[in-house]
């Protein structure tokens, strides 16, 4: 088995990917480009481009670590369903990081923190941690700005990621950049050390976790279980 480890993350607006040592996940080479609509033309031209640049063969990937959400549906599906793909096709380990973990993870947050990303052009969808989300929630811009002016948060510790709305702080602003530029290692990071525990996770198992879901798509539809839509 190969010993380089392939990030993938598609849920922000950029699509990030970044090549790595399978033990420590050290990056040897990353690229990230602004995603918008066209992950589907753009991902595996980037990828065969940071393969060559560093000069790994699709062979010697070990193991692979893709975010997982919570993210926009178009750029979600792209990147899972490439992850997903390449770890069953080379028969290698694969494992789904959260986004918003690898993002507090990439601006230096080592406590509790919420990340904010964009939940549709007013909400806003935010994602508490270390609790891995599991009190995320999407709030309108009214109940945000109550949120933000109440004894819950701490703006010491908001991530605001791929947003220019006034209400949050400008810090929170600047972490959000930070981490989106510092996303690949830290998946690479994450991955690395869940690797190195055991976990992996069953490839046709591993879903997404859609901010919104397509319009006209029930959580579950056609024997397939989607994740929550909050909206």
């Amino acid at each position: 088995m190969g010993d380089r480890l392939l990030a993938i993350d598609t849920a922000t607006s950029r699509a990030t990917l970044a090549i790595g040592t399978l033990a420590e996940g050290t990056v040897l080479g990353a690229d990230a480009w602004l995603g918008a609509h066209a992950h589907a033309e753009t991902f595996l031209p980037h990828l065969a481009a940071l393969l060559a640049a560093t000069g790994i063969e699709i062979d010697d990937i070990g193991g692979v670590v893709v975010g997982i959400g919570p993210g926009g549906f178009t750029g979600l599906r792209v990147g899972l369903a490439t992850a997903k793909t390449l770890a069953h096709g080379l028969r290698r380990p694969i494992v789904g990081i959260g986004t918003a973990e690898a993002l507090a993870a990439a601006a230096g947050m080592l406590g509790p923190a919420t990340v904010i990303l964009p939940g549709g052009p007013r909400d806003r969808y935010l994602v508490p941690l270390p609790d891995g989300g599991e009190g995320a929630r999407l709030l309108a811009p009214t109940a945000l700005e109550a949120w933000l002016a109440g004894p819950a948060c701490d703006p010491s510790a908001l991530i605001a990621v791929d947003l220019e709305d006034p209400a949050i702080p400008d810090e929170a602003h600047r972490r959000g950049a930070a981490a989106l530029d510092a996303l690949g290692p830290a998946l690479l990071r994450l991955g690395a050390g869940a690797l190195e525990s055991g976990r992996t996770d069953d490839v046709a198992a591993l879903v997404p976790a859609y901010v919104t879901l397509p319009r006209g798509v029930a959580p579950s539809a056609e024997g397939a279980t989607w994740s929550p839509d909050l909206r």
